[in-house]
Protein backbone atom coordinates (compact mmCIF):
# COMPACT_ATOMS: atom_id res chain seq x y z
CA UNK A 1 0.00 0.00 0.00
CA UNK A 2 3.02 2.61 0.88
CA UNK A 3 4.38 1.55 -2.85
CA UNK A 4 0.91 2.72 -4.38
CA UNK A 5 0.93 5.65 -2.49
CA UNK A 6 4.66 6.52 -3.23
CA UNK A 7 3.82 5.45 -7.19
CA UNK A 8 1.06 7.85 -7.22
CA UNK A 9 2.91 10.58 -5.67
CA UNK A 10 5.30 10.17 -8.10
CA UNK A 11 3.07 9.78 -10.94
CA UNK A 12 1.49 13.37 -10.10
CA UNK A 13 4.69 15.17 -9.24
CA UNK A 14 5.81 14.21 -12.36
CA UNK A 15 2.91 15.25 -14.43
CA UNK A 16 2.96 18.68 -12.55
CA UNK A 17 6.57 18.79 -13.76
CA UNK A 18 5.78 18.18 -17.43
CA UNK A 19 2.90 20.40 -17.35
CA UNK A 20 5.41 23.34 -15.67
CA UNK A 21 7.59 22.69 -18.46
CA UNK A 22 4.85 23.17 -21.11
CA UNK A 23 3.60 26.46 -19.58
CA UNK A 24 7.04 27.57 -19.55
CA UNK A 25 7.54 27.59 -23.15
CA UNK A 26 10.75 26.98 -25.29
CA UNK A 27 13.02 29.94 -25.22
CA UNK A 28 14.35 29.14 -28.87
CA UNK A 29 13.17 30.18 -31.87
CA UNK A 30 15.18 29.22 -35.09
CA UNK A 31 16.04 32.51 -37.11
CA UNK A 32 13.93 32.01 -39.90
CA UNK A 33 10.91 32.21 -37.92
CA UNK A 34 12.93 34.98 -35.68
CA UNK A 35 12.80 36.94 -39.38
CA UNK A 36 9.05 35.71 -40.05
CA UNK A 37 8.12 37.63 -36.91
CA UNK A 38 9.76 41.01 -37.53
CA UNK A 39 8.98 41.17 -41.00
CA UNK A 40 5.06 40.76 -39.43
CA UNK A 41 5.55 43.15 -36.80
CA UNK A 42 6.89 45.52 -39.22
CA UNK A 43 3.94 45.08 -41.85
CA UNK A 44 1.38 45.24 -38.76
CA UNK A 45 3.01 48.97 -37.96
CA UNK A 46 2.94 50.13 -41.47
CA UNK A 47 -1.03 48.68 -41.79
CA UNK A 48 -1.50 50.61 -38.69
CA UNK A 49 -0.12 53.85 -39.92
CA UNK A 50 -1.72 53.16 -43.05
CA UNK A 51 -5.06 52.88 -40.93
CA UNK A 52 -4.79 55.91 -38.77
CA UNK A 53 -3.89 58.01 -42.19
CA UNK A 54 -6.90 56.80 -43.86
CA UNK A 55 -9.37 57.61 -40.27
CA UNK A 56 -8.26 61.16 -40.59
CA UNK A 57 -9.11 61.27 -44.61
CA UNK A 58 -12.28 59.76 -43.52
CA UNK A 59 -12.96 62.39 -40.92
CA UNK A 60 -11.95 65.33 -43.38
CA UNK A 61 -13.91 64.06 -45.80
CA UNK A 62 -17.05 63.53 -43.65
CA UNK A 63 -16.72 67.13 -42.23
CA UNK A 64 -16.36 68.04 -46.01
CA UNK A 65 -19.59 66.28 -46.53
CA UNK A 66 -21.50 67.91 -43.89
CA UNK A 67 -20.39 70.90 -44.85
CA UNK A 68 -21.13 70.78 -48.22
CA UNK A 69 -25.04 69.17 -47.15
CA UNK A 70 -25.76 72.83 -45.06
CA UNK A 71 -25.08 74.18 -47.97
CA UNK A 72 -27.53 72.53 -50.19
CA UNK A 73 -30.14 72.92 -47.29
CA UNK A 74 -29.41 76.40 -47.14
CA UNK A 75 -29.71 77.12 -51.33
CA UNK A 76 -32.73 74.50 -51.47
CA UNK A 77 -34.85 76.67 -47.84
CA UNK A 78 -33.74 79.69 -50.67
CA UNK A 79 -34.63 77.99 -53.59
CA UNK A 80 -38.20 77.73 -52.01
CA UNK A 81 -38.36 81.03 -50.66
CA UNK A 82 -37.50 82.55 -53.79
CA UNK A 83 -39.96 79.87 -55.72
CA UNK A 84 -42.73 81.49 -53.59
CA UNK A 85 -41.56 84.66 -54.08
CA UNK A 86 -41.78 84.53 -57.88
CA UNK A 87 -45.48 82.61 -57.37
CA UNK A 88 -46.91 85.12 -55.72
CA UNK A 89 -45.54 87.50 -58.26
CA UNK A 90 -46.96 85.87 -61.09
CA UNK A 91 -50.41 85.99 -59.28
CA UNK A 92 -49.87 89.68 -58.78
CA UNK A 93 -49.15 90.01 -62.48
CA UNK A 94 -51.82 87.61 -63.94
CA UNK A 95 -54.72 89.57 -61.33
CA UNK A 96 -53.08 92.92 -62.59
CA UNK A 97 -53.42 92.19 -66.31
CA UNK A 98 -56.85 90.81 -65.60
CA UNK A 99 -57.88 94.60 -64.70
CA UNK A 100 -56.15 95.83 -67.11
CA UNK A 101 -58.10 94.21 -69.66
CA UNK A 102 -61.51 94.71 -67.87
CA UNK A 103 -60.48 98.41 -67.77
CA UNK A 104 -59.75 98.20 -71.31
CA UNK A 105 -62.95 96.53 -72.10
CA UNK A 106 -64.87 99.53 -70.12
CA UNK A 107 -63.45 102.26 -71.39
CA UNK A 108 -63.59 101.91 -75.25
CA UNK A 109 -66.52 104.00 -76.59
CA UNK A 110 -69.72 101.71 -78.21
CA UNK A 111 -69.94 102.06 -81.84
CA UNK A 112 -73.56 104.00 -81.71
CA UNK A 113 -72.47 106.35 -78.98
CA UNK A 114 -68.96 107.69 -81.41
CA UNK A 115 -69.74 111.45 -82.73
CA UNK A 116 -68.77 111.88 -86.06
CA UNK A 117 -66.54 115.13 -87.36
CA UNK A 118 -67.77 117.47 -89.07
CA UNK A 119 -64.90 117.94 -91.76
CA UNK A 120 -65.07 114.97 -94.31
CA UNK A 121 -61.17 113.37 -93.93
CA UNK A 122 -58.88 114.51 -96.23
CA UNK A 123 -56.85 111.88 -98.59
CA UNK A 124 -53.19 112.79 -98.73
CA UNK A 125 -52.16 113.98 -101.19
CA UNK A 126 -48.35 112.58 -101.07
CA UNK A 127 -47.46 109.53 -103.27
CA UNK A 128 -46.75 106.53 -101.77
CA UNK A 129 -43.57 105.41 -102.32
CA UNK A 130 -43.22 101.89 -104.21
CA UNK A 131 -41.93 99.25 -101.67
CA UNK A 132 -38.35 98.67 -102.11
CA UNK A 133 -36.95 95.20 -102.49
CA UNK A 134 -34.49 93.97 -99.69
CA UNK A 135 -30.90 93.87 -100.20
CA UNK A 136 -29.06 90.41 -101.21
CA UNK A 137 -28.07 89.10 -98.21
CA UNK A 138 -24.15 88.70 -98.62
CA UNK A 139 -22.16 85.58 -97.75
CA UNK A 140 -18.91 85.42 -97.04
CA UNK A 141 -16.59 82.47 -95.82
CA UNK A 142 -14.73 83.39 -92.27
Amino acid sequence: MIRTVLAHKFVAIAAITVFSMGLAGCDYWPPALQTQIEQLRSELQAATVERTQLQNQLASITKVKDDLQIQVDDLSRANRDKSSIINSLQNSLAAAQERLAKSAKGATPKAGTAKTSAKPAQKSSQKVPAKKKPAAKVTGTR
